[in-house]
């Protein structure tokens, strides 16, 4: 295919995605309606009793805003500039294994989409095609790598350096999965899922200390980001580290079971962090309220991991890019009625706590998703 037929091609699958999703949530019944059980639990679901999963929602469902009033906000500009480049939303679409079960294409497209609305994006060490195909497929892209630490030290060093040569504008290790967490509802149908199947090496990873973050940390200079930090005293150690990224993550509650929700920890981070490092946050977040939420609390990118998936199953590239723009109209309209014309002039003044309106579950987000026999 040329590549005038390939910009038309794209042309007309961004039109149609267009014409049929206007709301968030049916990108997820189309997800739905395109996936089998296994990789539908995949996505939604989280370890053991999915408390953490839930207390993602609970957290953010439990920030009510206060909105300012006779501002002038005929212009808002919702755009962030990280690590030296110009992102039209403060988005990473975060590092998700295995996205090959929800389009063959895997993350190609994803990076794809993430380079033409202009958000970041983060590989995940297990997601097909390999770091050099990905950065091929989007040379432009705010790309960011993200490594699972299978080998030993020459291991991940040579993964650091094959990053560094395609360009990738920072590195992350994941710290948050030691061990392997107990899947249930893959357990209970006896299904091993590709991302289980590719657990190899784990006793790497569950060896890492601080020592392996001082070695890389010494050794290469490209911006180095810790994903999965959880509290202040492991952040402040990241920061004597000279770490440059502070992920807060929990995996979007597939690793510890009863940790806290994500917005939760949010504050403590910022306030150890103290603008040293840049703070990315993901767990839970699927709307535009929730990205001006994190933001309010000090964070300076918002992960984006299940909705990415939900926009990938139900139309691939064009999917993820429809999800950006709806994400982008929302965002833009809760900046507007809250009375800031942007981001920088946001802070905790618009927030205060308030009980969810719905129970939190991993749809909480999405009470108008009509299919409650897909919610679970």
């Amino acid at each position: 295919m040329t590549n005038q037929n390939q910009e038309e091609a794209r042309v007309a699958a961004n039109a149609a995605a267009a014409s049929e999703f206007y709301n968030l949530h049916e990108l997820i019944r189309k997800a739905r309606a395109n996936l089998n059980q296994n990789d539908w639990d995949y996505i939604v679901g989280g370890t053991e009793t999915e408390t953490t999963l839930r207390r993602n929602r609970m957290a953010l469902d439990s920030v009510a805003f206060r909105p300012r009033v006779l501002r002038d906000v005929s212009k808002v500009d919702a755009s962030v500039e990280i690590l030296g480049r110009k992102l039209r939303l403060p988005i990473v679409l975060c590092p998700v294994g295995s996205l090959e079960s929800f389009h063959p294409g895997g993350a190609e497209p994803v990076v794809k989409a993430a380079d033409e609305f202009g958000v970041a994006h983060m590989l995940s060490s297990v997601c097909d095609p390999g770091l050099e195909e990905v950065a091929q497929a989007a040379p432009n892209a705010l790309r960011m790598y993200q490594l699972y630490v299978r080998g030993d030290a020459d291991w991940a060093d040579a993964h650091v350096e094959r990053a560094i040569k395609a360009g990738y504008a920072a590195f992350c290790i994941t710290v948050d999965v030691a061990h392997y967490s107990r899947r249930e509802r893959d357990l209970a149908k006896r299904h091993v899922t590709a991302g289980r199947r590719r657990v190899q090496g784990r006793a790497f990873q569950a060896a890492l200390d601080w020592r392996t973050v001082e070695r890389m940390k010494g050794k290469y200079k490209i911006p180095f980001g810790i994903k999965g930090i959880a509290t202040a005293e492991d952040a402040k150690i990241a920061l004597d580290h000279g770490v440059e990224i502070i992920y807060v993550s929990n995996h979007g509650g597939r690793q510890l079971d009863h940790g806290r929700g994500s917005l939760d920890v949010l504050p403590e981070i910022v306030e150890a962090v103290a603008g040293r490092a840049m703070v990315v946050v993901d767990g839970g977040f699927c709307r535009g309220t929730d990205i001006v939420k994190a933001l309010a609390l000090g964070a300076n990118l918002v992960g984006l991991g299940r909705m990415q998936c939900y926009g990938l199953a139900a139309a691939g590239q064009a999917g993820v890019v429809r999800m950006l723009e709806i994400m982008e109209d929302e965002v833009v309209r809760a900046l507007g009625l809250l009375g800031v014309t942007s981001f920088g002039k946001l802070d905790r003044s618009y927030l205060h706590p308030a009980a969810p309106a719905n129970e939190p579950h991993v749809f909480s987000a999405f009470p108008l998703w009509e299919h409650q026999p897909y919610r679970y």
